[in-house]
């Protein structure tokens, strides 16, 4: 469909690869042996451009969304309806003093912040934002970008195990504790995409992807295994990333503010900045495996460039992250684990078995009906066993007398 239409006109190529062109344009200056290192060094220098900038309309976003649900206003002081405030916020962060506890580990407390950023910015590199649009296209870029996601753990540990307080340990030891159940969770609704599609490559995923009947394309989340694994990747990534209802690390009733309670100033600000830029990268990597990545929603929409596609279903997850927080409440620990380990894990497994049947059954009506059945009986099944009241304890409540 898109050679097509560039066979009919040339401007929605150069529209479609404009980022590219200018990149080649770029390096052309060059001599032949500096350009490959040139394009990679304005690859990594447009990743930490546009996604920060994306972080700060996106926290103005989210203000004035949360703020609209509880009938009160977002910002609205610095600049044209608060538009500038992350830069007013930006500021207030650098110049604030950076206080460090007299017994914390100094060197682990300072490089807790920089490994977390460092390592979401690794992985945005194997992301195809657009066609032709990939830093790094590896083979095995999912398993890169799952190797990157596990060192955040590692360094959200580091920050509650330097600052030398138990509140920030605990938050760090309950956000690690959470971050790995529901990291099983997120590899394998991924692993029935790997069965489908037969590669590691995220680029291969959704050029398997890039294919029409009629007007309709074939998105994996088309699929009942691949809503049911869309379905609970959604759910895995809300807790890997720390949002509500599963913002626990960050109990402020419980734990004052997590793992980073002892953090302040720029530190502070930059893990902000990384729980923002997991959420990008999170919603990336579910765009790439459910949702066609850069590929258009219909067939005659095409010609739109890709990377507009790429990044509008970005925002559509962020956007709906944020109705999620401003509508669910929080969840208990015992609610959070017990979810994670007897309904989704166990589903997960079963979408798995399901995703083989769909495969090896062949085309038609019957592995529909058949694969349907499944996981609605499933679902049914397991939410009225494993998803009881009783199974949670009761919860009581005590005044000060």
């Amino acid at each position: 469909m898109i050679a097509a239409s560039a066979a009919a006109n040339p401007f929605i190529v150069d529209a479609d690869q404009v980022f590219v062109l200018l990149r080649d344009w770029l390096v052309g200056f060059l001599p032949a042996a500096l350009r490959p290192a040139a394009g990679a060094v304005l690859g990594v220098i447009a990743i930490v451009c546009v996604f920060p900038g994306l972080f700060a309309l996106t926290t103005v976003f989210e203000r004035k969304g949360l703020g609209r649900m509880q009938n009160r206003l977002g910002p609205n002081r610095v600049g044209p309806f608060g538009f500038f405030q992350p830069i007013a916020d930006g500021i207030k962060s650098l110049t604030k003093e950076d206080i460090v506890p007299l017994r914390a580990n100094a060197v682990v407390h300072f490089l807790a912040p920089l490994v977390l950023v460092a390592t979401v910015f690794m992985g945005f590199a194997v992301l195809p934002m657009g066609r032709n649009m990939v830093l790094v296209d590896m083979d095995a870029g999912l398993l890169f970008f799952f190797a990157m996601g596990a060192a955040t753990e590692l360094s959200i540990f580091m920050a509650g195990w330097s600052s030398r307080n138990k509140y920030s340990l605990l938050g760090a030891m309950r956000a690690v504790a959470q971050m790995i159940s529901y990291e099983v969770v997120l590899l394998l609704s991924s692993v029935s995409v790997v069965m489908i599609s037969g590669s590691l490559s995220l680029s291969k995923i959704v050029a398997a992807q890039d294919q029409y009947s009629g007007v309709f394309p074939h998105w994996y989340i088309f699929t009942p295994w691949g809503l049911a694994g869309f379905l609970v990747f959604a759910i895995a990534a809300t807790a890997e990333t720390n949002r509500s209802p599963f913002d626990l690390p960050e109990g402020e009733s419980e734990l004052v503010a997590g793992y980073h309670i002892e953090y302040s100033g720029f530190k502070f600000a930059l893990f902000f900045l990384g729980e923002y830029l997991a959420m990008f990268s999170i919603s990336g990597l579910g765009t790439t495996l459910f949702l066609g990545g850069w590929s258009a929603p219909f067939s005659f929409l095409a010609w739109v460039p890709s990377w507009i596609w790429f990044f509008g279903k970005v925002m559509l997850f962020i956007f709906v992250f944020i109705w999620m927080r401003g509508t669910l409440p929080r969840l208990r620990q015992d609610q959070l684990m017990n979810f994670a380990w007897k309904f989704v894990l166990p589903f997960t497994l079963l979408n798995l078995v399901v995703t083989a049947l769909w495969r090896f059954m062949g085309p038609g009506w019957s592995r529909w009906i058949v694969c349907s059945l499944i996981l609605l009986a499933a679902y049914v099944v397991m939410g009225r066993l494993e998803m009881r009241s009783d199974h949670f304890g009761r919860r009581s409540y005590r005044y000060a007398e």
